[in-house]
C-alpha cells in the first residue's frame, strides 16, 4: 500500500473511533474549563497557556502514533485493563489507540472535573466518586482543589 493512501486510511479509521473523538472532546472541554478558570483566578499568561497546549498537542500527536501502530501490527494489550473496567466497557481486544486513549480519557476527566470545581460549579460529588473509582487503580490523582476538601 502506498504511503500516502496508508495514512488515509489510518486517519479515516481515527476519525471515526469513538475513544478517539471522546479523548479529542474531554481535550476540548479541559481547555475550555482551564481558560475559564485561569481567567477567574486572574492567573491567565502565555506560559502557563503553552504548556497547556503542548501537553495537550502531545496527547493528540501520540494518538496519530498509536493509530498508525495500530494498523501496522495488532498488539493486544486487554492484559493490561483491569478487569471491572473490560466488563463495563464489554472489550476483549485493545490496541495502542484504545489502552492510551482511556488512560487519556481519564487523565482529562480529571483534570476537567478540577477546573469545573475551581470555577465554582458544584461537582464535588461527582469529583468524590471519580476519585474513589479511579483511585483503585492509581495513587497518582491530582489533590482535591483548595476549598473543596473531601471530608
Amino acid at each position: 500500500m502506498e504511503l500516502m493512501n496508508f495514512i488515509s486510511v489510518v486517519c479515516d479509521h481515527a476519525a471515526h473511533n469513538a475513544l478517539i473523538q471522546l479523548t479529542v472532546i474531554a481535550v476540548i472541554f479541559d481547555t475550555v474549563f482551564g481558560i475559564i478558570r485561569a481567567i477567574g483566578e486572574k492567573k491567565f499568561n502565555s506560559s502557563i497557556g503553552i504548556d497547556g497546549i503542548r501537553r495537550k498537542a502531545g496527547i493528540l500527536a501520540s494518538l496519530v502514533l498509536f493509530a498508525l501502530i495500530d494498523e501496522i501490527i495488532q498488539l493486544n494489550l486487554i492484559g493490561f485493563i483491569p478487569e471491572e473496567v473490560r466488563i463495563t466497557l464489554g472489550l476483549e481486544f485493545i490496541g495502542m489507540t484504545g489502552f492510551f486513549t482511556l488512560l487519556f480519557l481519564a487523565y482529562e476527566a480529571t483534570s476537567i472535573l478540577k477546573n469545573m470545581s475551581l470555577c465554582g460549579l458544584p461537582v464535588k460529588g461527582v469529583w468524590i466518586k471519580v476519585r474513589a473509582v479511579l483511585g483503585k487503580y492509581t495513587d497518582e490523582l491530582p489533590a482535591p482543589p483548595e476549598g473543596n476538601d473531601e471530608k
